[in-house]
């Protein structure tokens, strides 16, 4: 297979019989949807498992940390830039198997795929279970990460497998969905396993049908009563009510350059909804709260910011709020990442304040030093 290298600091000869671009001094600004970010010192890019290898050994003979990076969607990276190798997996093939279980499938994934095409590709092949996601931007294999989720249903309701490479071994494991740990926009890979694993490809479980339900209010609404409903059309309604608040990329939308929803809705004790409707004079139905089991809810962040004075269109210079959703931090041109943390980190001490609730980011912060991230992150 040719190979397709550029490098300034490689033999050419070294990467001949792989398929890897190295690139070098490339600025993360270019890489992530926040449009920040300064100079990655180096940035593999690798479409076969058996590549991955070359860019582990190119990591450690330089001393250097290798971070996994997707779509940039999720990331806020620093001014200074990144210190280290990035490392972007392409593989984005997707094959069905549809042998033994009767209307159930399975659909392995590489996790270089987009997140909106495989729900596109699982729709026109009439697999029903991923429709709620549309939209979202990034990779699959990121979307695993954070446990990627909206409207109701998150990516691990119908994952089974992940295959991972351990970024100190090299090592190829596949795991078993449950034992990955996942909950509410967590999963072990953004915790106890952090850095330590990159994902490869997934293995879902998809039952082959044309229509499903839905299990959000907001969605049911827009289509019209409580279905089921085919899931071409609740992949278009999920795709409307993202539009309609700039949760999709759009090269023409002005709150394009952000991460989504800065913040992540906290999930609390069900007994603060009448706490938090006594601090804002309110009855309690007017407090966005969502059952999740065990006595608890997870509350709208963005009702909490709205109600401690962040409305959405608010500018803080070359940053502000989004004009269709309090919960994205944006870009507004030409910000630096220091801009965006320092109104992230005002929004989280004013609600805080406000409401005693501590609202914590969603984005990976990479390059920073710890002083320079006066949020709260767990």
């Amino acid at each position: 297979m040719a190979t397709d290298l550029m490098a300034t600091d490689l033999m050419a000869t070294d990467l001949m019989a792989t398929e890897i671009v190295l690139k070098n001094k490339v600025l993360l600004s270019g890489l992530t949807t926040f449009e920040v970010g300064g100079p990655v010192e180096s940035l593999f890019e690798v479409r076969r498992k058996e590549d991955v290898g070359e860019a582990l050994a190119f990591a450690r003979e330089r001393k250097r940390r290798l971070f996994p990076l997707g779509g940039g969607s999720n990331v806020l990276a620093s001014d200074r830039g990144f210190r280290g190798v990035l490392l972007r997996f392409l593989d984005a093939e997707v094959s069905i198997d549809s042998s033994g279980e009767g209307r159930w499938v399975r659909v392995r994934v590489g996790a270089g795929l987009e997140l909106d095409r495989l729900v596109e590709f699982a729709v026109s092949e009439s697999l029903a279970g991923l429709e709620s996601l549309s939209g979202i931007p990034g990779t699959a294999g990121a979307a695993v990460v954070q446990n990627a989720g909206a409207y109701g249903r998150e990516l691990a309701d119908f994952l089974e497998t992940v295959e991972v490479i351990s970024l100190e071994t090299g090592e190829r494991v596949r795991v078993r969905a449950c034992d990955c740990g996942f909950g509410y926009r967590r999963s072990r890979f953004k915790g106890p396993w952090r850095n330590r694993f990159l994902v490869t490809e997934l293995e879902f479980r998809l039952e082959r049908s044309p229509v499903s339900t839905v299990r959000y209010g907001e969605l049911s609404e827009l289509l019209g009563g409580k279905g089921p409903f085919p899931i071409t059309e609740i992949r278009e309604a999920v795709l409307e009510l993202r539009r309609r608040k700039s949760m999709v990329l759009d090269p023409s939308d002005e709150n394009r350059r952000s991460a989504g929803s800065f913040f992540v809705n906290p999930v609390r004790p069900a007994a603060e909804i009448a706490r938090l409707a006594s601090l804002l004079g309110v009855g309690a139905h007017r407090v966005p709260a969502f059952p999740v089991g065990a006595g608890r809810v997870k509350l709208s962040a963005a009702f909490l910011i709205e109600r401690a004075g962040f409305r959405r269109g608010l500018r803080r210079g070359r940053v502000g709020i989004s004009t269709r959703h309090a919960l994205c931090i944006v870009n507004l041109g030409g910000a630096k990442a220091s801009e965006i943390v320092r109104l992230g980190a005002e929004i989280q001490e004013r609600v805080r304040e406000r409401f005693g609730v501590t609202l914590l980011p969603e984005p990976v912060f990479l390059g920073f030093e710890e002083d320079e991230i006066p949020l709260r992150l767990s």
